[in-house]
């Protein structure tokens, strides 16, 4: 899995960093999320997906290993 933040539509209401805090913080400087591991060990999986969920902003993205790998092959011109 991988983890993906928009700190550009992010406003700070914190519910990532109160529902995951070993994946989110706020930044002491703005309030905004800061992504502590881009890629959770499976163990937080579902931490991610919840603060997902939670976020009124959608600011946050959780995408899953196979379609990761898509989007990369994708970005690289491999795709099928």
């Amino acid at each position: 899995m991988r983890v993906r933040v928009d700190r550009d539509r992010c406003r700070g209401a914190g519910r990532c960093a109160l529902s995951a805090p070993e994946l989110f913080d706020q930044s002491e400087d703005d309030g905004l999320v800061v992504l502590a591991d881009e890629r959770p060990p499976p163990a937080l999986h579902d931490k991610a997906r919840l603060a997902e969920r939670l976020c009124p902003n959608g600011v946050i993205t959780t995408v899953d290993d196979a379609e990761d790998a898509a989007e990369d092959a994708d970005e690289l011109g491999t795709g099928r």
